[in-house]
């Protein structure tokens, strides 16, 4: 296989499809945003820290300690991209830019290891300055060494919730309240597939013990009211209802919120992927094969970029990946029916959790007009179901095109989601009829000098 092989991405998935690209006798590219590797669940701390793996990954020490001497032992055997964005694909080509220097890379097999972000369902004052994602919160405690307040509130539902409190609880930081929208009822049912991997749920069950030690209070079935707060102060409170419908309250100087993860599928669209409704996740996915192969031939994808189901998981997928470029290449290559075997365990504890953890669809009927959903263009629900009201704007880059949803910087990752729900609600259709924002590059903010080299 004397081809060009491009993996982006340099989390779990994207170090293991290198390492087997690698292993091959292969030279791939690795190009990755950040500015180390290992991802968002394994984010290196920076040069001069010296926080143990236990203290800094928890339960996950090991395997964050294996996946970065692996990908340390690949470093000569591997083109590495640290801080590069690729802001775009054109067929067979993937346009990067390091700083202020643009250029493009041709390649004949690319593997896309993009990884997620959080799946947030807005919530009235979540401008305010000290509302973040939870998936923020742990970079800055991971990447940073500190807490995103000295009084902080975990809101939303899923195991980063729970990640996430106990990580700042065992760092010293003062967490007031976890709330979580889902119920004891919901995860009692999702029991049987969430045993389908029994050191998961173990891990899971740490979690909490950290809390109850903590004696951090945990409440379950909340109903978000308002993050309360000024423009001048930022946040200085949150607001929910209990699942006994009581008013709860609990003064903070932050809001952590987040609800599971939702797939960076940005590049896949811009690949030219196609898309297909999950009606599991209730959110359009990339279409793939098995092994990770999209509906472009010499693209693949793999890892929470493609499907979440964990980092574990994450790994598998991006090994399973580059073994299928390989053999779509004509190369021998062996586990491929492992691979398979240990990943259908993955997707059934995944579905576990989606039962366990519900995204909270009903609530976006209930967010009130005021509103904003769109932090980027300042729009509100109001705005949103005024334009399916009376501009009958049903399907979501209608809306876009009216409205201005999903316009600004983060183009639609904080509110596409959310803002579909309102869409449906509001028309009184399915989710899967309000369609999804197309992608359009660049998928971040690009330097305004820019300096373009030659396509290589």
């Amino acid at each position: 296989m004397a081809a060009r092989v491009i993996v982006i991405g340099a989390g779990p998935a994207g170090v293991r499809a290198a390492q087997a690209l690698a292993g091959a006798g292969l030279r791939p590219i690795v190009i990755d945003e950040g500015r180390r590797d290992g991802g968002q669940i394994y984010r290196r701390q920076p040069e001069g820290f010296s926080r143990t793996y236990d203290a800094l990954y928890g339960t996950e020490a090991a395997r964050a300690a294996s996946v970065h001497a692996t990908f340390d032992a690949l470093r000569s055997r591997i083109d590495y991209l640290p801080e590069t964005l690729v802001w775009n694909i054109s067929p067979g080509m993937v346009h990067l830019v390091s700083g202020t220097r643009y250029h493009a890379l041709k390649f004949d097999a690319l593997i896309v290891c993009s990884g997620a972000t959080d799946r947030l369902m807005p919530v009235k004052g979540w401008q305010h300055a000290g509302t973040y994602t939870l998936g923020g919160a742990q970079v800055a405690l991971k990447s940073q060494g500190c807490a995103v307040g000295a009084r902080t509130v975990m809101m939303g539902t899923g195991p980063l919730l729970y990640l996430v409190a106990a990580q700042y609880v065992k760092a010293g930081a003062q967490v007031c309240a976890v709330l979580d929208t889902s119920t004891a009822l919901q995860r009692l049912r999702a029991l049987p597939a969430l045993l389908s991997i029994p050191a998961a749920l173990w891990k899971g069950l740490a979690l909490m013990r950290v809390l109850r030690r903590a004696k951090v209070p945990v409440h379950r079935g909340v109903r978000p009211v308002e993050i309360k707060g000024t423009s001048q102060d930022g946040v200085t409170g949150v607001a929910v209802k209990l699942q006994d419908g009581a008013l709860f309250e609990r003064a903070c100087d932050a809001v952590a919120l987040g609800y599971h993860l939702r797939p960076e599928t940005q590049l896949a669209d811009l690949a030219g992927c196609e898309f297909h409704f999950d009606e599991a996740s209730q959110q359009w996915l990339p279409h793939t094969d098995e092994d990770g192969r999209s509906s472009v031939k010499g693209v693949y994808l793999a890892g929470d970029g493609a499907r979440v189901r964990g980092a574990d998981a994450a790994e598998r997928s991006g090994r399973l990946a580059a073994l299928a470029a390989m053999r779509d290449a004509g190369m021998a290559v062996e586990g491929i029916d492992t691979l398979r075997a240990e990943l259908q365990r993955f997707t059934r504890f995944a579905a576990g959790l989606r039962t366990a953890f519900p995204w909270p669809a009903e609530l976006a009927a209930a967010v009130p007009d005021d509103t904003l959903v769109c932090r980027c263009e300042a729009i509100t629900a109001g705005e949103l179901r005024r334009v399916v009201r009376e501009a009958g704007a049903r399907e979501a880059n209608r809306a876009k095109a009216f409205s201005r949803v999903g316009m600004g910087r983060c183009q639609g990752r904080y509110c596409g989601h959310a803002g579909a729900e309102i869409i449906a609600a509001a028309a009184c259709v399915p989710l899967s009829a309000v369609g999804r924002l197309r992608g359009q590059a660049p998928v971040k903010p690009l330097p305004m000098a820019l300096v373009e080299d030659t396509c290589e």
